[in-house]
């Protein structure tokens, strides 16, 4: 498969970061170096619709089961089919195209909004993956109503968590307390942590314990 370089740019812009330290609560404004917030704004910028590529049977293979088993664990949560399977398919784009494990995506979201598109925090963040609207403005085109769009949430989300992650020199600990605003406290990095296990992909004929996220 064909993965963006995005993951790569925001390794090498993120180094060069100065951070704000985080406050408990959701997602804080960092004072970003310009070359992260470029970074950043170019991970955003692609609005083409998710278009999986293959390079072999056996990857599209995986996939194809990959997302057939997550489909069923997700079905409770999302029963529409036409719109479990968008979902899916845009969370597992995504993720890969900001080197980003689908599963610890996936167990973000269930944590930040239970799968629901239009949530809204007390704090105003919204959508799947609860982006705070002042990101919009940081590195984007300042309409926050984009947010709501599936795959623009998607997209901020994944960019944002990947940047914390290259900030944090790839602790994810800390990476997910930056991205909730709650940095070194162990409540929500716990909670993702453990809904990201329930999100793993278990090959064929191998029963995941607690398969069913809820």
């Amino acid at each position: 498969m064909q993965v963006s370089k995005t993951a790569g740019a925001l390794a090498l812009a993120a180094c060069l970061a100065c951070a704000i330290p985080a406050q408990a609560g959701n997602q804080k404004e960092e004072a970003l170096a310009d070359s992260v917030r470029l970074a950043l704004s170019q991970a955003i910028l692609d609005e083409r619709p998710p278009q999986a590529r293959f390079t072999s049977l056996i990857e599209l293979q995986r996939y194809q089961q990959w997302l057939a088993q997550m489909s069923q664990r997700l079905q409770r949560k999302l029963p529409d089919t036409q719109l479990r399977t968008e979902f899916l398919e845009t969370v597992w784009y995504e993720s890969r195209r900001a080197g980003l494990e689908p599963a610890l995506v996936l167990g973000l979201i269930q944590v930040e909004s239970a799968y629901r598109k239009y949530a809204v925090s007390l704090a105003g963040a919204r959508g799947y993956m609860q982006v705070m609207p002042f990101w919009t403005g940081v590195i984007g085109d300042s309409d926050r109503s984009k947010l709501f769009h599936m795959q623009t949430n998607l997209r901020y989300g994944c960019s944002i968590l990947r940047m914390y992650l290259d900030m944090e020199k790839g602790d994810v600990y800390l990476a997910l307390g930056r991205y909730n605003g709650s940095r070194g406290r162990p409540e929500y990095p716990n909670a993702v942590r453990a809904a990201w296990q329930q999100w793993k992909f278990v090959p064929s004929g191998v029963r995941p314990a607690g398969s069913d996220p809820g």
